[in-house]
């Protein structure tokens, strides 16, 4: 199968492209490297530096053809995207259809689309949510992620494109961005490794789900199969703090660094975590990952990359 994935040098697109291939798919990578890096490319895959807002795309679609689209170029900060709702809308909303008016063209069967189940819920209501839960995102990239979901649903409507929407709930692992606003865990990795001091936002008492990108993959690849459709969130169930978080992380990499508090951000929610069960029925997948792990796994990519640059 010929899959082309969006964003497919970023964080969690890179890890699929290298599962891909390993399972003998042929792939196609988009990615305009404004947060993915050429360092995560597969040397296997076949890459076009484009913006998926580029109308110059349908000649990637038009050569290429790709039976299955993987989407997950994405404006994916939260904070960005209030203070910058606009440039939120024209990726995640406009980008999305540029990418599904050339798949539709090309005649590409299906698209997995990575969505957000720690946004489009907003301030959760029933812990864990499951994908039934009311739908109030309380920030424009909340917003956009659940407008893609429902082009998609249109979509599939009006031209028959299969579509499966991954909720993802935080996901972290090697290759996360420890720069800029998104990816706590590899923020506070970076910073406990260098004794650098990291910040926690508000009193540290929000939750979220943190689920390892290698379970994300595996979630991924078990949607590819022609009968699966629809929503499914992919997380683990289970809650952390953000204080917890970092005494973790802290304990991980040895560091002396102390809890350090700043102001709350806009746009950020209280609790956060993803009910699995309905992805667990339809393809038996679940999480295996345990977060120490993880973040073992995770602290030790940053602190080998910490030292082939010094």
């Amino acid at each position: 199968m010929k899959v082309l994935v969006t964003g497919g040098a970023g964080f969690i697109g890179s890890h699929i492209v290298d599962r891909l291939i390993q399972e003998g798919h042929e792939v196609v990578v988009v990615d305009n490297l404004s947060t993915g890096k050429k360092k995560n490319l597969n040397r296997a895959s076949r890459f076009y530096k484009m913006d998926i807002l580029n109308p110059k795309i349908e000649k990637i679609f038009k050569k290429e053809k790709p039976d299955l689209i993987s989407h997950h170029a994405a404006q994916m900060d939260v904070r960005r995207s209030v203070a910058d709702p606009i440039f939120d809308a024209q990726v995640n909303i406009l980008g999305l259809l540029n990418v599904l008016e050339n798949a539709v063209r090309c005649g590409t069967k299906k698209v997995v689309f990575a969505s957000s189940g720690g946004a489009v819920y907003g301030e959760q209501q029933v812990f864990p949510a499951p994908e039934t839960h009311p739908l109030h995102p309380v920030s424009p990239y909340g917003i956009s992620k659940l407008a893609g979901e429902h082009y998609l649903y249109y979509y599939q409507r009006v031209t028959g494109l299969s579509y499966v929407a991954l909720r993802y709930a935080n996901v972290y692992g090697p290759r996360q961005d420890p720069f800029g606003e998104a990816g706590v865990v590899a923020i506070f990795s970076q910073k406990t490794l260098l004794s650098d001091q990291p910040i926690i936002n508000g009193n540290g008492k929000q939750t979220r789900d943190y689920v390892f990108v290698e379970d994300v993959v595996e979630a991924h690849m078990t949607v590819l199969e022609d009968g699966i459709q629809g929503i499914f969130n992919v997380g683990t169930g289970k809650e952390t703090s953000v204080n917890q978080l970092f005494r973790h992380l802290v304990e991980i990499t040895g560091s002396k660094v102390k809890e350090v508090y700043g102001p709350e951000k806009r746009g950020e929610q209280i609790r956060s975590v993803l009910d699995y069960t309905k992805l667990k029925k339809a393809t038996d997948w679940e999480p295996k990952v345990q977060l120490q792990d993880g973040l073992k796994v995770t602290a030790d990519f940053f602190r080998l990359a910490l030292q082939l640059t010094t």
